[in-house]
């Protein structure tokens, strides 16, 4: 309960001070961050939390659960009309030949690991979340396609990236087990898909018809309706576990087949379920300060420390120029796209599931790359935003600053 309340404290004294903070381009994720160090350094730490139990797990699992019903709900279906054929070479294209620049950036610096273990390292370093430079795209210096573009990818790269980064995992469990068999862990991943996939489809589907016929004809409120769409996460979720699917991907699929029904609801439907989603993140954001005390509280090697700059620089900004080449997005957007990758709670998340799934030697090898690649992420994107939107600003002079 200490935890609790400190963590509500941080967070309220931030809320007090978010807009001068953010002039330092200290975010709430930053402060967190800081926060979590400071409280769980040392022998006797005020605070610690144990990641080796169920409950861990299954609390990192929702909010990673949450998270990608949010962000499939908030897709714009407009932009990708609009737009379809750049979100056909960001999301077939390019992150494709990310994760595997990714994949081949672990075997330069870490030949000696298993394969199947630097694909899982490729899963948990490519994801993004916008969250640590959530100013970005409300920037109006920005051009708005750009952040559009860059929105809606992040909404649904994190629903893409997912089942591949159980896949892996799935596969690296069955490397250790006592009769290696990669095609039955490939086929049990693949009913888990399929099942999640008919759990969403059923859940999100039914739910959003069910919840826009109640408020047609008003037999609700909106504040049972926000209570109504907090469930639908939660129903998916769950009950894709209950039947051997994949949680994920069911929570993901739901917030798709749920989106049509949000022209029927009123404008707040989501905001419940999207603040719990930002709370619970920042609770995570906090953890992450004692996993960052861990990592640096033993040697981190160097290859580590350059395979976290390299992931960050290079590993999604080279494949984004690749593909959007031929389009009507001129190099120095392009430049924006692939560099505004940044990593965060997803990233979090899948390296924490990884660490307590994997075998303590391999758990060993992904957190430490993990944390210097989310921490890289925090300090590059998050000095970087402020000089792009200058830089847009003198492009085009005659925009409003920002909405910040």
């Amino acid at each position: 309960m200490l935890a609790v309340a400190v963590i509500a404290g941080i967070l309220f004294v931030w809320s007090l001070l978010a807009h001068r903070l953010s002039r330092w381009s200290i975010t709430a994720p930053i402060a967190m961050i800081g926060a979590g160090v400071a409280l769980t350094a040392g022998s006797d730490p005020p605070l610690h939390f144990d990641f080796d139990t169920k409950a861990f797990e299954h609390a990192v699992e929702v909010v990673l659960a949450l998270l990608l019903f949010v962000d499939a709900v908030e897709v714009p279906l407009s932009v990708i009309r609009r737009d379809r054929g750049l979100f056909v070479r960001l999301l077939g294209i390019a992150l494709p030949l990310t994760l595997g620049a990714a994949f081949a950036v672990g075997y330069l610096f870490f030949p000696a690991q298993p394969l199947w273990l630097l694909a899982v390292l490729a899963t948990v370093v490519v994801p993004l979340d916008l969250a640590p430079t959530a100013s970005v795209v409300r920037d109006r210096r920005i051009p708005g396609r750009l952040r559009e573009v860059l929105n809606v990818e992040g909404g649904l790269n994190d629903g893409i990236l997912s089942p591949v980064f159980l896949l892996c995992i799935t596969l690296g469990v069955e490397a250790h087990g006592t009769h290696t068999d990669y095609v039955d862990a490939l086929l049990t991943a693949v009913v888990a898909s399929a099942w999640a996939l008919a759990t969403g489809v059923v859940v999100g589907g039914t739910s959003g018809w069910l919840l826009g016929r109640s408020w047609r004809h008003g037999w609700t409120r909106p504040t049972a309706v926000r209570l109504g769409v907090f469930a639908v996460p939660v129903a998916a979720y769950t009950l894709s576990g209950a039947v051997g699917g994949n949680g994920f991907v069911a929570s993901f699929v739901a917030g798709v087949s749920f989106a049509p029904a949000m022209r029927h609801l009123p404008e707040t439907a989501v905001e419940m379920t999207d603040d719990l989603v930002t709370l619970l993140s920042l609770a995570l954001w906090f953890v992450f300060g004692q996993i960052v005390n861990e990592v640096f509280g033993g040697d981190v090697p160097v290859a580590v420390v350059l395979y976290g700059l390299v992931a960050v620089v290079l590993v999604r900004l080279v494949p984004v120029l690749l593909s959007l080449t031929g389009t009507d997005i001129g190099f120095a957007d392009r430049l924006f796209l692939g560099w505004m990758g940044p990593r965060g709670v997803t990233s979090i998340v899948f390296g924490a599931l990884a660490v307590v799934e994997l075998p303590a030697r391999q758990a060993e090898f992904i957190s430490p790359a993990m944390v210097m690649t989310v921490l890289a992420s925090i300090v590059l994107h998050g000095l970087s935003a402020e000089p792009i939107a200058r830089r847009y600003a003198r492009r085009n002079p005659r925009k409003p600053s920002n909405d910040r």
